[in-house]
């Protein structure tokens, strides 16, 4: 097996890989993505103990023990461009041998779980809950950039999607991937299940409206009316399609989870989202150390 080259894989002079700013040894195989570095701190106040604190740029990095069980959390800042880097790295940490850059034999598979928070496109869907993505939908480009494994992909869910949407064949076009089915069992009771929707932007991109006007101003409510199987769209974030795209393509397992902090159907946004996003961080440590 080859060497990966120094401009492939850039490890710092103190032996921490480029952008995390972490050691192979300084993360656990549970580790928790957040958007905000300050969610960090809001997770690792409930640890026992924080064995370890790194920070580099937008990313924060706390590892502890928690109940006994060895955490990390870390966050990605926004967008699948930042999940691209932190997810590729902190395989890097887990499967590669820094000391002669070469992949090792004994793969290990991370628990990858998103904490984020959300907004939805359905009416009925209240603030203040709690949704978790059985699928993830991208309208992000990160898989082309891939020689990608066709088993990941969900393309009867796609197709459907496109067809019932009218989807506008001059947007990106939206892939689907599936999440961990046992992260799903031991995180989804009492939450709202679907499919998360995945933008590469806040504003246009889910429809919002400042001083650019939308191309497409009706889509949010074309897509809201998907329904296969019983599946719906049930919100919008940033992160999770390319979590579920490199994370499947690497061997690890992943989910999200995501607070539902505004409804854009109904034009409503929480009145406390640090105590529903704290909530939802609670259920997540008790469901991952139970």
């Amino acid at each position: 097996m080859e060497k990966i080259k120094e401009s492939q894989l850039i490890i710092n002079p103190d032996g921490t890989i480029y952008h995390l700013k972490l050691k192979p040894e300084d993360i656990a195989e549970t580790i928790l993505l957040v958007g905000d570095p300050g969610r960090v701190k809001q997770i690792s106040k409930h640890f026992d103990k924080i064995e370890l604190r790194a920070t580099n740029r937008e990313i924060m990095t706390h590892t502890g023990r928690f109940r006994g069980e060895r955490l990390t959390v870390i966050s990605t800042g926004i967008g699948p461009d930042n999940m691209d880097i932190v997810i590729n790295e902190l395989d890097a940490l887990a499967n590669i041998d820094f000391k002669n850059r070469r992949i090792r034999e004994d793969k290990k598979s991370l628990n990858l779980i998103r904490i984020g928070t959300s907004g939805t496109i359905q009416p009925d869907i209240p603030v203040d809950t709690f949704g978790i993505a059985e699928y993830g939908m991208g309208l992000d480009n990160i898989p082309s950039f891939y020689k990608a494994d066709e088993s990941v992909f969900v393309r009867e869910i796609e197709k459907e999607f496109v067809k019932q949407s009218g989807w506008p064949q001059d947007l990106p076009h939206p892939y689907v991937i599936r999440g961990d089915d046992e992260l799903f069992n031991l995180l989804s009771e009492g939450m709202i299940t679907g499919i998360t929707l995945t933008a590469p932007g806040f504003y246009g991109a889910q429809g919002r409206e400042l001083r650019i006007p939308p191309k497409y101003p009706g889509l949010n409510e074309a897509i809201a009316k998907f329904s296969m199987n019983g599946l719906r769209l049930i919100n919008y974030e940033m992160e999770t399609s390319a979590l579920y795209f490199l994370g499947r393509m690497l061997g690890h397992k992943v989910m999200t989870v995501c607070a539902v902090i505004a409804n854009r159907a109904r034009e409503e946004y929480t009145r406390n989202p640090q105590k529903t996003i704290n909530e939802l961080i609670v259920n997540v440590l008790d469901r991952v150390t139970g």
